[in-house]
């Protein structure tokens, strides 16, 4: 997953004790970190930089330089075996281990202090009901028309589903969605191939809503829903 273009700005770093060939797009595996999915996190422990315009080595740090990303999924390795027997003691013991993960894609290398782009605040729950209210009064523009980080979707009357249940979707990442209209299961499980080339489009997704299933969870939530 790492860019290997010598024309393309690249980054060494470190991360969990262990270090990384990294560039702008790339998807690195690191250990488990806290941040929720859709969360920008930073790396300051940069040993190198290069591209086009030469190599840079840290002493053993890059001083200003950092590496910004957003965590893409939080999962779990594949289980290994640890066997361990002593001798002659009749002692034997077996465990099994399944390492916490955390996928990061690399969104920018930044150099001389400079500092990643703000993102936009997620809106609080109580503005999140007015902006609700507010859609029900008044018609939805048009997806092609809006600008972008504006409503891409009619937002549907009724209260809004916890979106948080579809797998890869966290709380921030649910304020997004909702922001461009998006609130119900049902609306996700009738996404169109224009309707996700859309959301690809307006969060960088590069294929992700087909990559985790969104609209085959969303189908299973919605069919839950009407259930109960």
């Amino acid at each position: 997953m790492n860019t290997r273009d010598k024309k393309t700005m690249f980054a060494v770093i470190k991360a969990g004790g262990r270090q990384y060939r990294v560039a702008a797009d790339d998807v690195i595996e690191i250990d488990r970190i806290g941040d929720d999915v859709g969360e920008s996190v930073s790396f300051g422990e940069v040993l190198m930089i290069g591209g086009p315009d030469g190599t840079r080595l840290g002493a053993p740090l890059i001083e200003g330089a950092t590496v910004a990303g957003e965590v893409v999924e939080h999962r779990r390795a594949a289980k290994i075996i640890v066997f361990k027997k002593r001798r002659r003691k009749n002692e034997r013991r077996t465990r099994g281990h399944r390492q916490h993960l955390t996928l990061v894609r690399i969104t920018d290398i930044l150099t001389d202090g400079a500092r990643p782009k703000a993102k936009a605040t997620e809106t609080k729950p109580a503005k999140k009901a007015e902006k609700a209210e507010t859609a029900e009064a008044a018609p939805a523009p048009s997806a092609d028309d809006a600008p972008a980080g504006e409503a891409l979707f009619a937002t549907p009357a009724g209260a809004a589903d916890d979106l948080k249940k579809i797998a890869g979707i966290g709380p921030v990442l649910e304020g997004k969605l909702n922001a461009l209209g998006i609130t119900r299961f049902d609306q996700i499980a009738a996404f169109t191939a224009e309707d996700t080339a859309k959301i690809d489009d307006a969060l960088h997704f590069k294929g992700r809503v087909e990559r985790e299933d969104w609209i085959g969870q969303a189908k299973a939530l919605a069919a839950e829903d009407k259930g109960a």
